[in-house]
Parts: C-alpha cells; sequence; structure tokens
C-alpha cells in the first residue's frame, strides 16, 4: 500500500514541502531514499522502540521509503514522527483519511515522548501556504507555530496522540494564540532604562541621535566609563518592532533554535553581544549544517561588540559588506542561503591598551606610537561604516551619589519614534531605505543639503580638524537626523556643528 506524508525541510529561514511516499510490500527489508543524512537513517531504530514502548507493532513488511524532493538534503531528527506514522499508515496500522491535509514533524525519544524541532515558525507559513488543514508538532513548538492565522496547530507530547487521533480514537486541541495582543502586550517591557543612568548627557544624546537614524556607533572610553551599561540600555530607546518585523525576527531565532520552549513571538528588539573570540563562521553564519550567525540573530536590532580591538581582524572584515547590503550570503558546495543581517553596530573600546589615554586624572603609560597601533586595530573600511564616535569620560563622583534619576527611556523613544516618522514619509518612495543612515550620495544631494553658513562651517571644521574625506557623507546623514530630532526640515549650523562633534577618530591628531 502506498501512503504519503507530508513534512518540511528548514533552507535559510524558509521552508520547503517535504512528501514522505512509503511503499509497503512483501517482505522484511526497510529502504531509504531520497537523500537523507545520518541522523534521518538513525530514526529506524528510534521509530522501533518508540512503538514498541507505546504498545504498536513495526510493520514486518518490505518497506521503501522515498523523501521527495530527492535533490534537497534532509537533514536531523524531525522527520521521526512523519516516518513513523508514514510506515503505521501503510501497513494498515492507523487509518489514512486525515493523514494528507495535515503537516507533522516531531523528534521522537526511544519512550515515544516527542522532542521540539527548530524551524517551526517557518514549517507553519509554509504548511498554511500549501493549503493544509493543519501542523502536528511537538508542544513545546505548539505556541511559537499557532501565530500563524488561518492554520491549525496542534501541539503534541507523545507518539500514541498522534496514532489515536488518526485513528479517530480522539480529538486533539488546536494551540490558540492572540498574535496581536501577545504582540502588542510586551513591547514596552524592558530590563534597563535610561533613567538609571547618572551623567553622560552627551553620550546619550549621541545613542539618541543613533537610534533615530539608525546609524552605526562607536564608544571610546576608559574602563568602568559605562560603554556597556548604556549599549544595554540602547534597544529601549529604539522604534518599537513591526508585525512584520517581529514575524521576521522570530523566524530567524526560530530556525536557529534560539527561541524558548513554548514561547512565540519576539516583541523587542534583539540585542546581541558575542564574546571577542567568536569566529568568523559564528559571526555570518553557516557551517557544516547552515545556521544563521550573529550579525542574522541582531536583524532588526542591535549587534554590540565590547572591546572592539580584542575581536579577530578577520572576523571584523566580514562585517563590512553585511552592513551595506543588509543580507549575508552563504555559499557552500551543497547549498548557497541568504539570511537578513539588517543590524545596527555598537562597538566599544578602550582608547589605547592601558585605557587611559585622554583620562582627566589619571596618566596613560602608552606612548603615541602605541596608542595608534592599538586604533590600527580598526580598519579604515570598517571604521568608515561606523557614522558616530563619541568618547566618554567617568563620571564623577558628585554625579554618582545623585539620587535624582536621569530621563526615562520611554521619554527618548518618543522622540525617536517621531523623527522616523519623518523619514518614513521622506523615504516614501525609495522600498529599500527606511532610515538616514541609509542615504545613498544621491539622496544626500536631495534632502542633507546644509545652507550657506552650514557650509562654510563644515568647510573649516575639515579643514581645522583634519577631519578625512570620508567623514564628509557620515557627517551630512548625522545632522539630517539631528535635524529631523528638531523637527526641522532644514539643516542648519547648529546640527551640523553637533554632527561634526560626533567624529573624534576622524581627527588626524587624535591619537598623538
Amino acid at each position: 500500500m502506498l501512503i504519503k506524508v507530508f513534512g518540511a525541510a528548514v533552507q535559510g529561514i524558509d521552508a520547503t514541502l517535504i512528501t514522505i511516499e512509503v511503499n509497503s510490500t512483501r517482505g522484511c527489508m526497510l529502504y531509504l531514499v531520497g537523500l537523507p543524512d545520518s541522523a534521518v537513517k538513525e530514526s529506524h531504530q528510534r521509530i522501533i522502540s518508540a512503538l514498541q514502548v507505546t504498545g504498536y507493532k513495526m510493520p514486518r513488511t518490505n518497506l521503501v521509503i522515498n523523501m521527495a524532493p530527492a535533490d534537497i538534503r534532509k537533514e536531523g531528527s524531525a522527520y521521526d514522527l512523519p516516518l513513523a506514522i508514514g510506515m503505521l499508515a501503510a501497513s494498515e496500522t492507523i487509518t489514512s483519511e486525515k493523514i494528507a491535509r495535515y503537516t507533522i514533524m516531531g523528534e521522537l525519544s526511544l519512550d515515544g515522548t516527542i522532542q521540539p524541532i527548530k524551524g517551526a515558525l517557518p514549517i507553519a507559513i509554509k504548511a498554511r501556504e500549501d493549503g493544509f488543514d493543519g501542523l502536528i508538532l511537538p508542544e513545546q513548538n505548539a505556541r511559537e507555530a499557532a501565530v500563524v492565522n488561518n492554520l491549525q496547530v496542534y501541539g503534541v507530547s507523545n507518539i500514541r496522540e498522534v496514532i489515536r487521533f488518526f485513528n479517530n480514537e480522539c480529538e486533539l486541541k488546536p494551540t490558540l494564540v492572540d498574535t496581536r495582543e501577545e504582540f502588542y502586550a510586551q513591547q514596552e517591557l524592558f530590563d534597563f532604562d535610561f533613567a538609571e543612568v547618572k551623567g553622560q548627557e552627551n553620550v546619550k544624546r549621541a545613542l539618541e541621535v543613533a537610534a533615530a537614524g539608525g546609524h552605526n556607533l562607536i564608544m571610546i572610553g576608559a574602563p568602568g566609563s559605562g560603554k556597556s551599561m548604556m549599549a544595554k540600555r540602547l534597544p529601549s530607546i529604539l522604534p518599537p518592532l513591526s508585525l512584520g518585523e517581529s514575524l521576521e525576527t522570530t523566524k530567524i531565532h526560530s530556525v536557529a533554535g534560539k527561541l524558548g520552549r513554548h514561547s512565540s513571538l519576539i516583541t523587542k528588539r534583539p540585542f546581541r553581544d558575542p564574546h571577542h573570540t567568536i569566529s568568523q563562521v559564528a559571526m555570518v553564519g553557516g557551517g557544516s549544517f547552515p545556521q544563521p550567525g550573529e550579525i542574522s540573530l541582531a536583524h532588526h536590532g542591535v549587534l554590540f561588540l565590547d572591546e572592539l580591538p580584542e575581536f579577530n581582524r578577520s572576523v571584523l572584515e566580514v562585517l563590512r559588506q553585511p552592513l551595506e547590503d543588509r543580507r549575508i550570503h552563504i555559499s557552500r558546495v551543497k547549498c548557497s542561503i541568504d539570511y537578513p543581517a539588517g543590524f545596527m553596530l555598537v562597538a566599544s573600546m578602550n582608547p589605547c591598551p592601558c585605557g587611559y589615554y585622554n583620562h582627566p586624572t589619571k596618566a596613560c603609560v602608552c606612548n603615541p606610537g602605541q596608542v595608534q597601533k592599538y586604533l590600527n586595530k580598526i580598519s579604515g573600511p570598517l571604521l568608515d561604516r561606523i557614522d558616530i564616535q563619541i568618547e566618554i569620560v567617568p563620571v564623577p563622583f558628585e554625579k554618582m551619589a545623585d539620587r535624582q534619576l536621569g530621563e526615562a527611556s520611554s521619554a527618548i523613544r518618543q522622540r525617536v519614534i517621531h523623527a522616523r516618522h519623518r523619514q518614513e514619509e521622506r523615504f516614501a518612495d525609495h522600498p529599500t531605505i527606511y532610515c538616514n543612515a541609509q542615504m545613498t550620495s544621491k539622496q544626500l544631494s536631495t534632502y542633507a543639503q546644509p545652507d550657506a553658513a552650514g557650509l562654510t562651517l563644515l568647510r573649516t571644521a575639515m579643514q581645522r580638524l583634519d577631519l578625512s574625506a570620508r567623514a564628509y557623507d557620515r557627517i551630512l546623514k548625522v545632522s539630517r537626523t539631528i535635524a529631523d530630532l528638531d523637527g526641522s526640515k532644514e539643516i542648519q549650523a547648529t546640527h551640523l556643528a553637533e554632527a561634526i562633534g560626533y567624529r573624534n577618530l576622524d581627527r588626524e591628531n587624535w591619537a598623538g
């Protein structure tokens, strides 16, 4: 008897329908074809044990199983459940009338319990696109998949439940999630708030400008000056995720297996802070079984690189192309995958090896050559992609002892949201651009041209501060954002003056 069961394979952040064809004939052999990997081939032993423990018998017939399309490699143990159901249906242990209406995925334990899988959300989206009535998967993944509307999602904990469901001996209860209520209920909840930051008003202002325009930012300061503290609070002032952005971000984390059990949508912008020992593959993604890297996990959020010069130079250099294209393309012998990588880069570093160059009270023990060598660990092309460079000085005791709270993140966030709305209106005819940081030279000439007084100021600053040529476009982009925060249609000299102040590392004499 020939039976078809349906599963899915995750490629990149999207899923492909997999048809599992099981043909039962006289004999006692099992043939599994269709480009399965070792984990899929090992499913035979897990299925035998799971069926025996739950009171069912492995079919004693000749089984030929084909996983189509045969040119896509099937990886992982998530095919255990559909393979087991297909075998039982082909041997008429269970009825097959309803099987074709459902997508089935799940990993089996030896006792028949069903373990969670990766990529439940893209699998659910694919099941809905292909017109299936429902999706059967582990109960730990049910809430994640249930955010997809117009699809019945059934979370199961044991293979016995699935067999009884197809034999019409019991009903499965669908998992229901109010996507919009879930999405909007948690958008304002943050663990960190800028109200807790003492002093550092100029740095908080720089972070506000960076959030408003989507600008990459680097903070340079002595140890203990608050660089990491303020970076962790940046997501609290970024504009809230849209529902579409939330779904895309959740898909990436679902494929990577980073969603917690029984979780659903990611409602806040991700904040990723990898250690400086991270490898190149872990940063960009890939591997033998390609997975999203840190830059994709930070999509629609913040990638924070603490102690930037300590990162391997090759790891930093691979960031250059994703920062421009907002995507990462991974090519391997067996596959080629695209992952989104639209992140905001925030970095921090000490000004020198000892950490006290330009410190107001402590003397630096490094010579000028060491300071420049330390700075040179960051390449010019990467530094060219960082719009805002801000120095941080330690907070004096009087500020730290002050019990008065600073401005709350909610108030800053409202100004950022208003600035982003102005940018959305400005770039309404440019679907690939949504913030000032993404403006091209053509758009700069249209939307970010200073007046005569501003142009004079910019020319003077370029000459007196020995600013490099690459600083020119960055200053215009940042000044456009500052004007948006002020509600000004035109870029004024005050906006340019503030933007010029955010280019510390471009000064030729900065490192002595």
